[in-house]
């Protein structure tokens, strides 16, 4: 029998801030396929704020949440989160941070450097942080998975939180190689953009999402597609992707690969219309 993650050890899903976010559709489908789950919250505030008060969470379903705190800028926390959790299976990095006002947005350039380093600390650097102080909790075998956004090409507004997702995936790399000696594999899996409550604070990404519409061979929904993207990251933690380390999974409907928006000929038939035949 095909076994999509393991059951005997927890999976680490780090950077929960609601039920909408992208770390918790990968939880929660890793716990669907039988795993354990525990979640990193930034901080109490953070819980209070955004989880303790979703509709979309039962108060059964709240209560089973395992939850620790953990500010990755902060390595006593990093160090303290692991001491805490035992033997891991593989870890998720679903942590990212870029002051709107200053890091994105019309401008690219900005005096703002304290912003800059913050967000790179965040966004970047602290896969590093993590994967340094977990490597006992994974005895000799385990994944690390961090997320990205295509950075092949240049989007508006994005400015240096592409940046920093550039730096990251060459982190990715770099940790799959000194890492591999550990047993730790390290990839990275590359979203089309999803609808959630840290994408809301990104300027322009109504205009994002619509290059999605525009241009995905397949179809793209930007809520209903999270399931999908949570698909591809338990197959990269899990033993079915034993052998696969350093590389970027990009799950985007293949947007990204596109010279252009689709034109009409190229999109599905709408509901209802004659099926088009090919020529």
């Amino acid at each position: 029998m095909i076994q999509l993650v393991e059951t005997d050890r927890p999976y680490l899903v780090m950077g929960l801030l609601d039920a909408d976010s992208i770390a918790y559709a990968i939880g929660e489908l890793i716990r669907q396929a039988g795993g354990r789950v525990i979640y990193t919250v930034q901080n109490e505030r953070l819980k209070r704020i955004f989880l303790d008060h979703s509709k979309q969470l039962s108060p059964e379903e709240h209560a089973a949440l395992d939850i620790r705190f953990c500010d990755v800028t902060q390595p006593d926390e990093v160090a303290a989160l692991f001491a805490g959790v035992g033997t891991l299976a593989g870890i998720v990095h679903s942590i990212a941070y870029a002051n709107p006002r200053t890091c994105l947005g019309r401008e690219l350039h900005t005096d703002a450097v304290a912003d800059i380093t913050l967000s790179y600390e965040i966004s970047c650097v602290s896969l590093a942080t993590v994967a340094r102080h977990a490597l006992p909790n994974l005895d000799g075998r385990g994944s690390l998975l961090a997320l990205t956004f295509d950075t092949r090409h240049v989007y508006p507004h994005y400015n240096w939180m592409g940046v920093h997702k550039a730096a990251l995936e060459a982190l990715v790399r770099a940790l799959a190689r000194r890492h591999g000696r550990d047993g730790l594999r390290v990839n990275a899996l590359s979203a089309g953009p999803l609808s959630t409550k840290a994408a809301s604070k990104i300027p322009g990404f109504g205009q994002l999402s619509q290059l999605w519409q525009d241009a995905s061979p397949l179809p793209w929904d930007p809520h209903s597609d999270r399931r999908a993207v949570a698909e591809a990251a338990a197959f990269l933690v899990g033993p079915l992707a034993r052998k696969i380390t350093g590389q970027v999974l990009t799950v985007d409907g293949g947007a990204s690969i596109m010279g252009g928006p689709l034109l009409d000929f190229e999109r599905a038939p709408a509901a209802g219309s004659p099926e088009q035949s090919i020529e």
